[in-house]
């Protein structure tokens, strides 16, 4: 007879209320995906449970419960929970959708968190062999309301009265 093996307990979505500071920070990249991949479900909190004397991990995952990267270090605040919340939902996005998430509208670059003044941003590198700098797209939470600015060396392309 063969020895059986502990099975490893099951994954599960977490209950509302679980981990508020990472609930309340998952609600607003859940926007940021909204804003940037319209047909994409919001994402989730998924937990692994306790094992072994390790405390419980939880992922930030699709809504079908894929998830990759690190698990959620605890938060102490807001502060800290929205940009580490960002980077494993990006991680999740990008390894489980094979798409690069969020992109800057101007420059079709893949984006990363940073911190502008205090609070976390979506940074995009620049534009490459135009030469334009890195620049903030949107702080996280907030990509539905980028528009894009006024370049002031474009053409004005408004239509001209004649006669």
């Amino acid at each position: 007879m063969t020895p059986a093996f502990p099975t490893p307990p099951e994954p599960y979505f977490v209950p509302a209320g679980a981990y508020p500071l990472w609930e309340e920070a998952l609600a607003a990249v859940n926007r940021d995906l909204a804003a940037a991949l319209p047909g994409q479900r919001p994402l989730r909190l998924l937990a692994y449970p306790a094992e072994g004397g390790e405390p419980e991990q939880v992922y930030v995952a699709l809504a079908n419960g894929d998830a990759h990267g690190t698990s959620l270090e605890p938060a102490r605040s807001a502060a800290e929970a929205l940009p580490a919340v960002a980077e494993a939902a990006q991680d999740t996005v990008m390894e489980c959708l094979w798409q690069v998430w969020p992109v800057c509208t101007l420059h079709g670059l893949g984006m990363h968190v940073a911190e502008e003044a205090g609070r976390p941003v979506w940074r995009c590198a620049g534009g490459g062999p135009s030469g334009e700098p890195a620049h903030v797209r949107a702080a996280v939470g907030e990509l539905d309301t980028v528009h894009r600015p006024r370049r002031p060396n474009r053409k004005d392309r408004t239509p001209r009265r004649t006669g």
